[in-house]
């Protein structure tokens, strides 16, 4: 059954089964240099690509992942019944055009999809890392990036898109890459976080270290901390969705997981946040959890200086979106980068997007988006080339 959705859905639009490569460096004695200090080695990247590289290199597009993400963006994997996290935006003839654009995804340093991070084995013990893995920062994933590009034999990408934690990996190839990147798309995301957003990851972090079963972080081979990493989760979908999406989804409808205790019988909103706690419990690694929103919250693209001079003398055109109803990365976040990349004198589009799907729209608005989309990626590459 499986198979056969597949082939409808390669005939009508779709990539197709598509599968995750995987990319290994930095072995001693030439171990990647974290911004911690700390020399680490070997790293594994899980990647995947879509389309073609055309012969001159020039039509590739880095796409990166938000938070919870991985290298799986698009395409169908094997006996899966769901296409890739960003499947309505890549592919034949959507906004990032496969017939055209040679699409690259990769899972983050710190990750749990097939790139190191705390689950995979420590070659020094080999049992998993835990918190023995070294504290990793988003130009630390940047980094890694860019030495897969280095072994795909990219030297220039014409695009780096992401939205959330994607946009801050798109702000850092901005300000660490300059040269190697000619046009960024950057959607709702902040250059630094706020202290709301980060007490937002404070409160999840706290929910898993007070779990019993985390164990300081090593609790691989026994009962994982999923009460803990659950409620992280719920904490964090609330604010992927905005007040109208929530009232629209579930009004004050009663649920139907009543329990044998006076607070068994809720609402809906509450068996929904049940169910997505979870089922991230499932695919997700809660130490991968605590580095991740550690890096995100750590992270500014100014350097704690200004903006506009982290930006200054940069060639690149840049694309920025945002979406009214988001209040996790709300849109004044958006406007702190469009004003420093005027003030720095690149060249810049702003647009946002009237949506009530609140910090989920940049995986929902798949119409808008692509007609934005496309009209800047063709007029970066050079009108309707082929």
């Amino acid at each position: 059954m499986v198979r056969h959705i597949v082939e409808e859905a390669e005939l009508e639009n779709g990539l197709g089964i598509v599968e995750t490569r995987y990319f290994t460096f930095a072995s001693p004695p030439n171990e990647l240099i974290l911004d911690c200090g700390e020399r680490f080695g070997p790293i594994t990247v899980a990647y995947e690509t879509y389309g073609v590289l055309d012969e001159d290199r020039s039509n590739a597009i880095l796409v990166l992942h938000a938070f919870s993400g991985d290298a799986h963006a698009a395409g169908w994997h094997e006996g899966e019944s769901k296409p890739g996290w960003w499947d309505d935006m890549i592919g034949p003839g959507k906004a990032f055009d496969t017939d055209r654009y040679f699409v690259i995804c990769s899972n983050v340093l710190g990750g749990c999809k097939g790139t190191t991070g705390p689950s995979s084995p420590n070659p020094a013990t080999g049992k998993p890392y835990g918190i023995d893995f070294p504290p990793v920062t988003i130009p630390d994933m940047v980094r890694v990036q860019s030495r897969l590009l280095d072994y795909l034999g990219i030297d220039r990408l014409l695009t780096v898109t992401g939205g959330s934690m994607g946009g801050q990996q798109v702000l850092e190839w901005l300000v660490s890459y300059p040269r190697r990147v000619r046009s960024a798309i950057v959607i709702a995301t902040a250059a630094r976080h706020s202290p709301q957003q980060i007490a937002f990851n404070e409160v999840g972090r706290q929910a898993i270290l007070a779990d019993p079963d985390w164990q300081n972080g090593q609790y691989y081979g026994g009962e994982p901390p999923a009460r803990g990493l659950s409620v992280a989760r719920m904490v964090g979908h609330i604010t992927y969705m905005s007040d109208k999406s929530m009232a629209e989804k579930f009004g004050r409808r009663t649920g139907g997981n009543g329990k044998a205790h006076p607070f068994g019988t809720g609402f809906e909103v509450e068996d929904y946040l049940h169910y997505k706690g979870l089922s991230f419990v499932d695919r997700f690694d809660a130490n991968s959890y605590l580095y991740i929103t550690r890096a995100i919250d750590d992270y500014d693209a100014a350097r704690d200086g200004s903006l506009a001079d982290a930006f200054r003398g940069l060639k690149a055109r840049i694309l920025v979106l945002s979406f009214k109803s988001d209040w996790l990365y709300p849109s004044y976040q958006s406007l702190e980068i469009v004003r420093a990349c005027k003030i720095a004198g690149v060249d810049v589009t702003y647009c946002e997007i009237n949506s009530t799907y609140g910090h989920d729209a940049f995986l929902l608005e798949v119409d808008e988006e692509t007609t934005l989309v496309t009209h800047f990626l063709r007029k970066v590459f050079g009108g309707d080339r082929t």
